[in-house]
């Protein structure tokens, strides 16, 4: 999770770079910072909370520059703090550095052990301070070197942009975990986690930052290099399923279209007579519509959001049961009273959300309630960069399909195949090259628990989950 962004060469790179963090905001609602560079020092804000409410005209107004790196922040390493939000800015004996991260590192842990053992002294909890550290360590003569050195001590996922006084780079893990695109305004160049950020900006989409990638941007231009060992493409396929924007493009993949094509093959892998297909919002949406178009079953929008929801809220102890889900949800009686409904949604982790949702649309009047899932049975946590819960927490790790559908209380349970999402991300691309099989450049490890990177002795234990 989190949400990065870079721009240079721009006069206002701070408002720049606020209005591409509010367009990545659903990749994370507990801190937002920008840090920018006037080409000789940084400014720098940080707070708690969404990036409408972290940045006062006024705070903006004090981040002058024509550099800027933004980050918005969902914590999968590090307690959820002030002290944890990025980017982090630090002096050295350099200059200045300042990073944001999406990712996660899996032997963060062991480097912050050495580091700490031969003097450094963190200020967070998180494991991106582990790479502000290497990088000050480090003796080389330019920043693009002691950067390349610094991340072949790290393993895990990585999208990184970097701020110098007056250089913008941005580095992409050799297997691509996580998306970071490039693009361009006008003559100032930006970077992006998704393209929706883009699209706000009025920005044009150059490419995407390769696997294995560091592309520098200073006074002299552009320039990209590849210095570290190739790995095979690993990209994160539960960020087509559920975690980007379906507005935006990523992995040269329309987002909206692989989902709807997810919705499509489920259809035709469990079939059922029913009424009305209604959506979980927002994230089943897409697939919910494209369940519907090949399953010819009318859609509807049985289930409204409530787009208001906060970080904090005052819930009943016991006068309001299923607090949580009715604060964020509420059934439409007019669209499922009476009705065989078809609810579909991107995952079930718990169990415990979609249990409510059914007794919600029971309680609405369904006649039936069957529910259909864009994806395979989520069994095992992700290491790198999407916060899930330990596998003993995910319900499809130790029950079966029909024993979950007994405790969501539903009719029927339908999961897509692993093949199924596979074939649909795929087919919702350009044509693959060559005999790759379909699947075969992601990483579907929190379905598979195939990991592509192999922990080392000492790795798990000191990770905040445990792969069992």
């Amino acid at each position: 999770m989190c949400g990065i962004v870079g721009v240079y060469g721009h006069p206002e790179a701070a408002n720049i770079t606020y209005l591409g963090l509010h367009a990545l905001q659903h990749r994370g609602q507990e801190a937002a910072g920008i840090v920018t560079s006037d080409g000789d020092k940084f400014h720098q804000s940080k707070r708690m909370g969404l990036v409408g409410e972290a940045f006062s005209r006024g705070e903006l107004d004090g981040l002058p520059g024509h550099l800027a790196i933004g980050h918005v922040r969902y914590s999968t390493q590090g307690d959820s703090s002030l002290r944890n939000a990025q980017p982090f800015a630090v002096e050295y004996a350099h200059g200045s550095i300042a990073v944001a991260h999406n990712g996660n590192l899996v032997n963060a842990a062991d480097l912050r052990r050495k580091l700490e053992m031969d003097g450094s002294i963190f200020q967070s909890t998180t494991d991106s301070e582990v790479i502000i550290h290497l990088l000050a360590r480090g003796r080389e003569p330019d920043i693009e070197t002691r950067i390349v050195n610094a991340l072949r001590n790290v393993e895990g996922a990585y999208s990184l942009v970097f701020l110098a006084e007056s250089k913008l780079i941005a580095a992409r893990d050799p297997r691509g975990f996580r998306p970071l695109l490039l693009g361009r305004l006008k003559d100032a160049f930006v970077f992006a986690s998704e393209s929706c950020a883009f699209d706000l900006l009025e920005a044009e989409f150059i490419r995407e930052v390769e696997p294995g990638e560091m592309v520098i941007v200073d006074a002299k231009g552009l320039r990209s290099v590849k210095p570290w060992t190739e790995e095979s493409k690993r990209f994160c396929v539960f960020e087509h399923v559920y975690f980007a924007r379906p507005d935006s493009i990523i992995d040269g993949r329309s987002v909206y279209r692989v989902r709807d094509m997810l919705g499509r093959a489920l259809a035709k892998e469990h079939p059922v007579e029913a009424d009305v297909v209604i959506p979980v919002p927002d994230s089943g949406t897409a697939a919910a519509i494209g369940f519907a178009r090949e399953s010819g079953i009318p859609y509807d929008q049985g289930l409204i959001r409530s787009h208001y929801v906060g970080r904090t809220f005052i819930e009943p102890q016991q006068s309001i049961r299923h607090f949580g889900v009715k604060l964020k949800l509420n059934a439409v009686k007019e669209v499922i009273h009476g009705k065989r409904v078809v609810i579909v949604d991107d995952s079930i982790v718990r169990g415990t959300t979609s249990r409510k949702i059914v007794k919600m649309i029971r309680n609405a009047g369904a006649r039936e309630v069957h529910v259909r899932i864009s994806s395979p049975p989520t069994t095992h946590p992700c290491f790198y960069g999407i916060d899930t819960p330990t596998r003993s927490e995910l319900i499809a790790s130790s029950h079966t399909p029909e024993e979950i559908a007994r405790y969501i209380t539903c009719d029927s349970l339908g999961y897509l195949s692993r093949d199924g999402m596979m074939a649909a991300v795929t087919a919702a691309g350009p044509p693959p090259t060559g005999k790759a099989l379909p699947g075969a450049n992601y990483c579907d490890a929190c379905f598979s628990g195939h990991y592509p990177i192999e922990f080392k002795p000492g790795t798990i234990s000191s990770l905040k989950r445990v792969v069992n």
